[in-house]
């Protein structure tokens, strides 16, 4: 019989003090509050990870739906995590189709980006709302070339980090000069900001709609400075966490994109160790920008992937391409096996984390957006169910990847088939309590356990 633990809680920000020093306790069973242990002890975390400019269609499609799939040769490196993840096929979104050039800007989204319109919020940030009250930083944005992924609830594309070793020491590090050095830069910045605050109200008087509409812009990203301040703020009194200077030395460096696999793991670790502190329990992480994308010359692909994608049907292009996308989830591989080797105080840290890799184009080469490479991972304990091949394509009636892939890359088999039905069933995984996300049209209820 299950015997619930006492009512006396070990506050998560306790702390060990002796010898002069303090140091923060990791995560404990003994942390959780006994009538809400069984049903909310365990933290839920999502990674979103984003590979540009499309996929070698022909070694990327798999074909045959269901749990008795067949791996095809770019998703053969992800055999060994088979009851682990879920290759989906068949899923757009409508706002994507037709236009390359957002495709990455929506990915997260769904929304419709015009003249007029503006983005909405992305799913990592809606997660972090959820989540961001239990952890010093509310989600963390990588990006290998610089832009993220990430959109407040304003439409303002938030900053990422490339850096590994920036961000390392973001994370683990105290800022120079002690806790009251940190606290009188904060209380300095916010009095910067309060007075940028009331000139921007004085001038607004005096804007016409158009400028307002920009200076209201403005003021949305100052806001979300100032939110951040905030936090960092009422975080000041717990220590961060202690890393061992063998993983303190291995991570806190920064790598070039000449050394793209050492690269992606280092930034992989990173993540693995932010989520093992809990120190945050969103991630959304770039791999390359659709205009660029990186080169591979660790197995000599010189080339950036933009280039590869537009191969013209160059034998030789469409090869590399194809290492391209097997070398990216090999470094997939690498952060799945992490993450299902580190445990937090209920088990690996894979049950409890959902990871969504893919991209926002299918075929790059004519910048087809329909029947996008997606593969979902991780999150038994947040109730997702894997092993299978989930085909909305074939689900719809299509049976003929031999004559009509690309066609289809182009233009979805399944309309109602669309990618924020998978966001808006990850966010309801995470407690986001929602009906609806973007241009959902219901949960994708074949990952849903």
């Amino acid at each position: 019989m299950h015997i619930l633990r006492s009512a006396t809680v070990i506050s998560r920000r306790h702390l060990l003090r002796g010898a002069g020093v303090a140091l923060a306790l990791p995560l404990l069973e003994g942390m959780v509050p006994a009538r809400a242990a069984a049903a909310a002890a365990r933290p839920r975390r999502s990674v979103f990870v984003y590979l540009p400019n499309g996929v070698n269609n022909h070694e990327w499609q798999i074909r045959g739906s269901g749990r008795d799939y067949a791996f095809s040769k770019s998703l053969a490196v992800l055999e060994k995590h088979r009851d682990q993840i879920t290759p989906i096929s068949g899923l757009h979104h409508p706002h994507g189709i037709g236009n390359h050039h957002n495709c990455q800007t929506i990915w997260l989204t769904g929304g419709k980006i015009g003249d007029t319109e503006k983005n909405t919020v992305s799913v990592d940030q809606l997660m972090a709302q959820t989540t961001a009250a239990h952890t010093r930083f509310a989600s963390l944005e990588l990006s290998n070339q610089g832009r993220s992924l990430s959109w407040t609830a304003d439409g303002i594309l938030l900053p990422a980090e490339s850096n590994p070793a920036v961000v390392f020491s973001g994370l683990f590090e105290e800022p120079a000069g002690g806790i009251d050095a940190q606290r009188r830069r904060l209380v300095r910045r916010e009095s910067i900001l309060d007075t940028v605050l009331d000139e921007a109200r004085s001038l607004e008087r005096r804007l016409g709609s158009a400028d307002r509409g920009r200076l209201e812009q403005y003021l949305t990203s100052v806001r979300e400075v100032e939110e951040r301040a905030r936090r960092a703020e009422a975080w000041l009194d717990t220590p961060r966490p202690t890393i061992p200077t063998d993983a303190a030395a291995r991570l806190n460096r920064a790598i070039g994109l000449d050394k793209l696999g050492e690269y992606l793991r280092t930034m992989y670790d990173i993540i693995v160790l932010a989520f093992q502190t809990d120190l945050t329990r969103v991630v959304s992480f770039s791999t390359g920008e659709e205009g660029k994308g990186p080169s591979v010359p660790e197995i000599g692909i010189t080339q950036d992937r933009h280039s590869l994608s537009h191969h013209g049907g160059v034998a030789a292009r469409l090869a590399d391409l194809a290492a391209s996308d097997r070398f990216n989830l090999e470094q997939l591989s690498y952060f799945l096996t992490r993450l299902g080797e580190v445990r937090d105080a209920e088990g690996p840290l894979l049950d409890s984390t959902m990871v969504l890799f893919g991209s926002g184009m299918a075929f790059g080469h004519s910048h087809g957006n329909a029947n996008l490479p997606l593969v979902l991972a991780g999150g038994s304990a947040l109730g997702l169910k894997h092993g299978s091949h989930v085909d909305y394509n074939t689900a719809a009636g299509f049976t003929d990847y031999d004559a009509k892939l690309i066609e289809i890359c182009h233009r979805p088999v399944d309309g109602r088939a669309r990618m924020s039905n998978l966001l808006m069933t990850m966010a309801q995984r995470m407690g986001v309590e929602i009906e609806s996300f973007g241009d959902s049209t219901g949960v994708v209820s074949e990952v849903v356990a």
